[in-house]
């Protein structure tokens, strides 16, 4: 009797560890398809992000005609305070001449934020005698990203 006892109060005993352990997997396996999906939210943004590095080496060698590549078709610029909205074409030649009147000699990436489809980075530039603040805005649309706004300030 006593056996039959201590074998019916261990198998009431095993019962909600075997159910909390199918728990536990059932919960595991709902998770892992939301953790999924953050990491690929998480790498899409990273790689939205990544955009500035290659913008910011343009900057830092004063290429307009590779930087320009990256300008939407219609931007704002605003350098040292003027401020224009241009064609793609227009800001070129805004950034040759700023570029002209101030030769690049670093630039580094301060701040990164924002997700899909709006982000920004702020950097700061040294530039003849001069230092810069350098805020880009970039616009991502179908996988395609494009500079919405660029802005120069003096530091």
């Amino acid at each position: 009797m006593r056996k039959s006892l201590f074998l019916v109060t261990l198998a009431f005993a095993i019962v909600p560890v075997l159910t909390s352990a199918q728990t536990v997997t059932s919960v595991q396996m709902q998770l892992q398809p939301t953790q999924t999906a953050n990491q690929s939210q998480q790498s899409q943004s990273q790689s939205s992000t990544d955009v500035f590095t290659s913008i910011g080496k343009y900057i830092e060698a004063g290429d307009s005609e590779k930087l320009s590549a990256w300008f939407a078709d219609n931007l704002e610029l605003d350098i040292t305070g003027s401020v224009n909205s241009c064609t793609r074409s227009q800001a070129k030649l805004i950034m040759k001449n700023f570029f002209n009147n101030n030769t690049p000699k670093k630039f580094s990436i301060i701040h990164k934020s924002g997700r899909p489809p709006m982000s920004y980075a702020v950097g700061s530039l040294s530039a003849g005698a001069e230092k810069f603040r350098v805020i880009i805005y970039v616009r991502t649309d179908d996988g395609k990203n494009s500079i919405q706004q660029l802005r120069i300030e003096k530091d």
